[in-house]
């Protein structure tokens, strides 16, 4: 999966997969100073049970580690994956 860093507009950002004019798999936030509040997980139906929403959020962890982020789970899968594992613990906010 190649994700590309996609400015939205007002503070929000994405890593995105896409196929031409089509999203095919993201992760969504809005950046407050040194904050990554985790809004959306998004994989194209066809693409789940891959491990895709996990390498979306492992993507923006690295994200946030190279920036000195922290991540605050809004969104469920984010939350989900955050309680599973002690790997992100450097990052929670």
């Amino acid at each position: 999966m190649e994700l590309k860093f996609t400015e939205l507009g007002h503070d929000e950002f994405a890593f995105r997969e896409t196929e031409g004019d089509s999203v095919k798999a993201e992760i969504t936030w809005t950046q407050m100073a040194d904050l990554m509040v985790m809004e959306y997980t998004f994989v194209e139906e066809n693409l789940r049970g891959q491990g895709f929403a996990k390498q979306l959020v492992d993507h923006a962890a690295a994200y946030a580690r190279d920036n000195q982020f922290k991540m605050q789970a809004v969104c469920s899968y984010v939350a989900e994956t955050f309680e599973r594992s002690d790997d992100y613990n450097d990052i929670k906010a």
